[in-house]
Order: structure tokens, then C-alpha cells, then sequence
């Protein structure tokens, strides 16, 4: 249980305002301060917070609801940190019953470390998948997938829309409508004037992260990756589920490496919904 102390420390929700304080708090658990990274979950989604008497937070999560509005069918919940010096002492746990509560019966996703693995567990979330996050600077090799890519105009976002709702399972419109102003590429893939995938490629740090990248079949998601990297000279990361063990092996050969695994935790259902053969990275492992 949580000390008395934290049990009686008032969540509450967090904006834009709270920018600067998320970021700090990110720092000081040694994470990247990520602050384009926090601006586009705290708009798009909702953020929960712990304030420090002394100043600043001692805790934060992003939850980023999918689906119809009012009923939303799906939840991804993020970027959950606590303050170094008030770790182990229950306040994660605290926050996290708080979130889970206020989510009532909507099901729920995250991507666990292994650090954070046991308290999701605890809370009755279950690993239903893993993903490898890696990263390098990406250098082309012999022939690649003869697939038409292109940047991705304001005309695609409805069929980039329709797409990813089908591959995903559940309609993710704030999210994906930010997009084009979050990330520095978004681009598409195209077979006979049909949207057969798209990724996106938006910085973080002296990175470029690519997600989602979503596509048809692994020629598509390569074809995908590989024009991403060729608009661009900064290192790339991504998260790719598992078991799409032939990209892993295809971008491992081009110079991305292993960076760790995360437990994808399901809670309220049993799997992801949608197509995860067509789904082969996240937007972010904080928003899914």
C-alpha cells in the first residue's frame, strides 16, 4: 500500500502549462527531456499528475483514449514516471489505481520495462506481446523492395485515416490528425492509387523516430522505412513488434541494433484489437 504520506497526495489533470515540469521530471529519472514528445501527448491525450509541495511534479502519466468520444473503446497509457527521490514509497502504484479508476471499464494498453513490469502486474494488466526497441543510423543495402513511396499530402489523410482505424482496431483521429505537424515526414505507400501503408519519421532528441509505420506486408513496411531514411541524416529509432521477425532481421542488416524489450500489457482484454500483421510499430510506445 501506499505510505500515508502519498495516499493522501491529490492527482490531478495536467496541460500544456504542465509542459515544462513533465520535462523536468523526465530529466530527473534520467530520461531525454522529450518536450515534443510531452506537448503532443498532453494535447492529445490527457495527462495525471502529482504535484511537489517544493515545486514541480512528483509524479506523472498520459492516458490517449481511442474510439468514439464519449465512449471511448480503448486506452494507452504513458510516459508513468516518479520523481527520484520519492521512488519506492507507492506513489506510482497511487497514480496508477487513481488512472485505471477514473478509465472505469475502458480496456487498457501499455508498454512495460522490465522495472515497471511488476506494479502493472499487480494492478492486473497481462504482457500479451513484446516489442524490440532499436536504433542506429539506418545505411541501405543491395536492391530494396520495389514499392512507390511518396510524402503524403493533405488529400491522403482520410484514406491514412480509414487505414489505420482498420489496422488498429479503433478510430485514433486526434491523434493521427496531429501528425503531419508533429512529425517531419509522413509518407505513404501506393499500389495501383491505393494507400497500402504510411509511416511517419518525427524527432526526438538527435533522433528520428519512426512510427507508426503501418503497412500491407514486410516488402511495404521496408519500402517505407527505407524512404524515411533517405530524408534524413540523424540516427533512427523504432519499436517493432516481435513478430515481425523478417524486418527485424532486414533493419538490423542496415544498421539499427538493439536497444531493449518492452512487455506490451493488456488490461480488461485479452489482445490488442485489429491487425497486427499489418501494424508493425507504434506512433510511440507511450500512445501506442
Amino acid at each position: 500500500m501506499p505510505t500515508p504520506s502519498a495516499a493522501a497526495l491529490p492527482i490531478r489533470r495536467l496541460t500544456l502549462r504542465d509542459l515544462t515540469a513533465c520535462a523536468d521530471l523526465s530529466e530527473n529519472r534520467g530520461w531525454p527531456r522529450e518536450e515534443h514528445k510531452w506537448g503532443f501527448l498532453l494535447s492529445a491525450g490527457r495527462g495525471y499528475g502529482i504535484d511537489d509541495p517544493e515545486g514541480g511534479l512528483i509524479s506523472a502519466c498520459v492516458v490517449t483514449r481511442y474510439g468514439p468520444h464519449e465512449r471511448p473503446d480503448l486506452a494507452a497509457i504513458g510516459m508513468v514516471l516518479v520523481a527520484e527521490r520519492h521512488a519506492r514509497q507507492g506513489i506510482g502504484r497511487h497514480l496508477m489505481r487513481h488512472v485505471v479508476s477514473d478509465l472505469d471499464t475502458i480496456p487498457l494498453t501499455l508498454h512495460a520495462t522490465p522495472n515497471g513490469r511488476p506494479l502493472y502486474e499487480e494492478l492486473g494488466f497481462k504482457a500479451t506481446g513484446r516489442a524490440e526497441m532499436l536504433c542506429g543510423r539506418f545505411t541501405p543495402r543491395g536492391a530494396e523492395p520495389r514499392v512507390a513511396t511518396r510524402a503524403a499530402t493533405a488529400e491522403d489523410l482520410t484514406a491514412i485515416l480509414r487505414l489505420d482505424e482498420e489496422v488498429f482496431g479503433s478510430d485514433r483521429t486526434p491523434l493521427i490528425t496531429r501528425l503531419p505537424a508533429f512529425a517531419d515526414q509522413l509518407r505513404v505507400a501506393e499500389e495501383d492509387g491505393r494507400i497500402t501503408g504510411y509511416a511517419a519519421a518525427w524527432p526526438n532528441m538527435d533522433t528520428h523516430v519512426v512510427g507508426p509505420l503501418i503497412a500491407q506486408d514486410t516488402r511495404t513496411a521496408q519500402a517505407l522505412i527505407s524512404s524515411l531514411a533517405a530524408h534524413t541524416d540523424r540516427p533512427l529509432r523504432t519499436d517493432i513488434d516481435v513478430r515481425h521477425e523478417e524486418l527485424l532481421a532486414w533493419v538490423k542488416e542496415r544498421g539499427l541494433a538493439s536497444v531493449a524489450f518492452n512487455a506490451v500489457m493488456t488490461y480488461g482484454m485479452d489482445e490488442l484489437p485489429g491487425d497486427w500483421q499489418r501494424r508493425f510499430a507504434p506512433l510511440t510506445v507511450a500512445a501506442g
